[in-house]
C-alpha cells in the first residue's frame, strides 16, 4: 500500500490572529493565540485524512514543543521513523494572520533542522511510496546533503514530490540542479513559480517551469482562489477553484499539497487530483488554524455540491 514519506520539518506554530501587522517597533494586540503542530505536519495530516498513510522521517526534539508535535502526530495516526532527539527541542514558528487572511511567519529551527545518512539508512522505501521534499530542508546545512544523496539513491519508480516554499531563492543552485531531474511532482504557489523562472506573469512562468523539469514531471501551481494550473504531458491546463468565504489562509497550500499527493497515490489523474486539492484548500481557508485540511468525505461532499449545482 502506498505511503507518504515526509522528509520535511514538523515544528510548532504559535498562531495569532490580529487586524494588521504593526509597523517596525510598534505594538498591537492579537485577538487570540494558540499553539499547534505545524510545518510539515499540515501536509501529512491532509494526506492522512484523505486515505494516504503518512510517515514522518524527520527529527523531533526533547521538550515541550517536541511533546506537542508528537501528540499531534500520534492523534492523526502518522508514524514516526526516528526516536526523540535528546539534543534540543522541536522548533517554533510564530504565524501571524491578519484580518485580510494574509499570513506572516517568523521561525526558529530546532531538532528538525538536522538529518543524517544514518537517520535515513534504516528507512524501508516501498515501490509505490511517495516521498515529499520541502525546500526548507535544502536550507539546512546539516540536512540538505545527506537528504539529497538519499533521494537520488531511490528506485526510479518511487514518486518524488517537491514543494520549494517561499525561501526558494535562498536554496543553493547546485542542490536544486541535482534534485530537479529526479522529480515526479512540483507543487508551489504562483509567486514561487514566477520567482524560480524569473517570469513576469504566471502564464509566462508555466512553460518556463515545464522546461526546467524532467519529462513526465507533473507541475501544480496554485493561484489562490482561482484554483491552480496543472502542467503534464498534455500541456498546461487551469483547474478552477471553489468560491468560499476565507477567514484564515494559513495551511491552505499544505492542505492542497497533501490532498494532491493522496489523490495521485489513489490513482486519480493529475487534473482530477488537482480538483480534489482545490476543494480541500477551499474548505481549509474557511477554518482558523494551520492544520485545517478536510477529510475525504468533506471533499467528496463539496465536489458533489458543485456537481449538483452545475447539473
Amino acid at each position: 500500500m502506498a505511503r507518504l514519506l515526509h522528509t520535511g520539518q514538523v515544528i510548532v506554530d504559535l498562531a495569532m490572529a490580529l487586524d494588521t501587522l504593526p509597523r517596525s517597533g510598534g505594538d498591537v494586540l492579537a485577538h487570540d493565540a494558540c499553539f499547534y503542530a505545524g510545518g510539515g505536519f499540515n501536509v501529512m495530516a491532509a494526506a492522512q485524512r484523505n486515505g494516504l498513510q503518512s510517515v514522518y522521517l524527520g527529527r523531533h526534539g526533547q521538550g515541550r514543543f517536541g511533546d506537542l508535535a508528537r501528540e499531534a502526530l500520534h492523534a492523526e495516526g502518522i508514524q514516526l521513523s526516528l526516536a526523540i532527539d535528546p539534543g534540543k527541542d522541536t522548533g517554533v514558528c510564530v504565524a501571524l494572520t491578519e484580518a485580510s487572511a494574509e499570513r506572516t511567519f517568523i521561525s526558529c529551527i530546532g531538532a528538525e533542522g538536522g538529518l543524517s545518512a544514518e537517520d535515513l539508512a534504516h528507512v524501508s522505501v516501498q515501490p509505490d511510496d511517495h516521498v515529499y521534499v520541502s525546500g526548507y530542508s535544502l536550507l539546512h546545512v546539516h540536512k540538505a546533503e545527506p537528504l539529497l544523496r538519499w533521494i537520488l539513491s531511490l528506485a526510479p519508480g518511487v514518486q518524488v514530490a517537491f514543494d520549494p516554499g517561499p525561501l526558494l531563492a535562498d536554496i543553493a543552485p547546485q542542490l536544486l540542479n541535482a534534485l530537479l531531474p529526479r522529480l515526479n511532482l512540483w507543487t508551489s504557489n504562483s509567486a514561487e513559480a514566477r520567482s524560480f523562472t524569473a517570469s513576469p506573469t504566471l502564464l509566462d512562468a508555466l512553460p518556463a517551469l515545464a522546461a526546467r523539469l524532467p519529462e513526465g514531471c507533473v507541475s501544480v501551481v496554485r493561484d489562490g482562489p482561482q484554483g491552480c494550473w496543472v502542467s503534464d504531458r498534455h500541456g498546461q491546463q487551469p483547474v478552477a477553484g471553489f468560491k468560499v468565504q476565507a477567514v484564515d489562509s494559513n495551511g491552505a497550500g499544505d492542505a492542497h499539497t497533501g490532498v494532491m499527493i493522496a489523490a495521485l497515490a489513489a490513482g486519480y489523474s493529475p487534473i482530477h487530483a488537482a480538483t480534489r486539492a482545490n476543494a480541500a484548500a477551499a474548505l481549509a481557508v474557511t477554518r482558523r488554524g494551520p492544520a485545517t485540511a478536510p477529510g475525504t468525505a468533506e471533499v467528496d461532499a463539496l465536489l458533489g455540491k458543485y456537481a449538483g449545482n452545475e447539473a
